[in-house]
């Protein structure tokens, strides 16, 4: 072999040597894609290099913030009512006067008593007086005892237009409006529960208290009624 052709053998093995080195099979060599870059535990990578979670110009998703809650508002109730009973609420108060102070009213009741209470009834303690101005009321208790009837006389002085007269128990069921017994239906100045032959009878087997109350509804001044037991 030549010196020319050794040289010429040793140039090619040199970059056939050369050419291993550098493509091949290796596994790590370069496709033109870009790698996945892999970051210590606890940094990100942000698409130029890894920082740290929580440092300043790392992103970080906003925290998630919870809708206030609502409060529902409180049910209210209606007051209970039971239908088909007539029930009595009372008004302002009148003022009270003794029935001496109301003489030209009280000395009216008598002739009314005769007039519609049944024949023999007697009065049951002394009359109710009172001043009203317009809507106020006035109310006593009278005791009322089994086996007897009832009627209540009420008359007002002019200007009084128009005076009512209910009965409602004095121990109402809690919770109820207080249901009316009897009543005056009457548009006058005069007001008659229990007119005969038709007097309000006591039904139960004991006695019990109940509450008579005056209401002047037009009108204003003095009023007094009455109540009578056979």
């Amino acid at each position: 072999m030549s010196r020319n052709t050794s040289m010429s053998f040793l140039l090619l093995s040199g970059l056939g040597l050369l050419a291993a080195a550098c493509g091949g099979d290796d596994k790590n060599a370069q496709t033109g894609q870009p790698q996945a870059v892999q970051c210590p535990p606890g940094q990100i990578y942000d698409g130029r290099l890894c920082q740290t979670v929580g440092a300043p110009g790392a992103t970080t998703a906003a925290p998630a913030t919870a809708a206030p809650a609502t409060t529902a508002a409180p049910a209210t109730t209606a007051p209970a009512t039971i239908p088909g009973i007539a029930t009595t609420a009372s008004g302002p108060s009148a003022q009270p006067l003794d029935p001496t102070a109301a003489q030209a009213a009280t000395q009216l009741i008598a002739p009314l008593g005769t007039q519609h209470a049944p024949a023999g009834a007697k009065p049951v303690g002394s009359a109710i007086a009172g001043n009203f101005q317009t809507g106020q009321t006035l109310e006593a208790q009278v005791q009322m005892n089994p086996g007897k009837c009832y009627t209540v006389v009420g008359v007002g002085l002019p200007p009084v237009a128009n005076l009512d007269i209910s009965l409602v128990p004095a121990l109402p069921i809690p919770g109820l409006p207080a249901a009316t017994m009897a009543a005056d239906n009457t548009v006058a100045s005069t007001a008659i529960v229990g007119d005969k032959p038709n007097c309000f009878k006591w039904a139960w087997p004991m006695s019990g208290m109940v509450k008579v109350i005056m209401t002047v509804s037009q009108g204003s001044g003095v009023a007094a009624a009455q109540v009578f037991e056979k």
